[in-house]
């Protein structure tokens, strides 16, 4: 039976250190093989938390290894170059996001988002926008998904 890890690491800088070396130590893989293994599936996430899925077979001590995407909260603050989100999202806002900065962590989150279509998702991202205090194109997050819905910016996800 296998056995199955999850973790969220820092992209490119995973450790043997917690989280990862204390669930895969007592499996008798080689600890330092996996983690180079993950720094370098998630070295284009640098700076971000990922979701790594280690997925261990200890018969074997073969191991496979999963890498989600980092939470749409992290990408758009990665877009910002912000450290975290906004403390009080509705009066403190931390930076503004561009459409089409929307619609890039849109196409990155892609398989993990629920919407259907590209335009879906970006509104989607936009939503998150509103919690971390961030403005989209200037405006309120949802002036803007109403603008999404009324067509405004149909030229953009064609």
């Amino acid at each position: 039976m296998a056995e199955t890890i999850k973790a969220l690491v820092e992209g490119g800088k995973a450790s043997a250190g917690p989280p990862l070396g204390p669930a895969l130590g007592p499996l008798g893989v080689n600890i330092m093989q996996i983690i180079n293994a993950i720094n370098d599936k998630t070295k284009q996430f640098n700076g971000m938390k990922v979701p790594v899925k280690v997925i261990v077979d200890p018969k074997t001590k073969n191991f496979e290894i999963e890498i989600g995407t980092p939470p749409a909260a992290s990408l758009i603050l990665n877009e910002l170059g912000a450290e975290k989100g906004s403390g009080a999202p509705s009066t403190h806002k931390i930076g503004n996001l561009t459409l089409d900065q929307a619609i890039k962590v849109a196409k990155m989150k892609q398989d993990n988002l629920l919407g259907r279509e590209l335009k879906q998702k970006t509104k989607e991202v936009i939503g998150t926008c509103v919690s971390l205090g961030v403005t989209v194109e200037g405006k309120k997050p949802q002036e803007i998904q109403k603008a999404i819905d009324d067509g405004e910016f149909d030229t953009k996800f064609s």
